[in-house]
């Protein structure tokens, strides 16, 4: 039986934006945009998303007078990547 996959990260940026901050733990929002070639405001849509759902912290705040945005994969948002991709094997058949 195939194993139901989340639709908070079934969206190709959104699991983008995981899968970046799964390998660094966390980023600045411009790194993310050029990393995944996202429009800053799509991004920005998406964040949002994924803070809502718990998986991602946003701290914003001013570096050299410059507005900054950092994104953190949360410990839950670490664990819902992982069921994901393991969730998605199962369709592949390696699991």
């Amino acid at each position: 039986m195939f194993k139901d996959l989340d639709p908070i990260l079934h969206s190709q940026l959104r699991l983008a934006v995981m899968s970046l901050l799964i390998s660094v733990k966390e980023a600045e929002f411009t790194f993310i945009r050029d990393k995944t070639n996202s429009t800053a405001g799509n991004l920005s849509v998406q964040i949002q998303k994924l803070k809502d759902a718990g998986y991602i912290d946003v701290t914003k705040q001013f570096k050299d007078n410059y507005p900054q945005t950092i994104c953190k994969i949360t410990k839950s948002g670490i664990k819902a990547f992982e069921v994901y991709v393991s969730n998605l094997q199962s369709y592949l058949g390696k699991v």
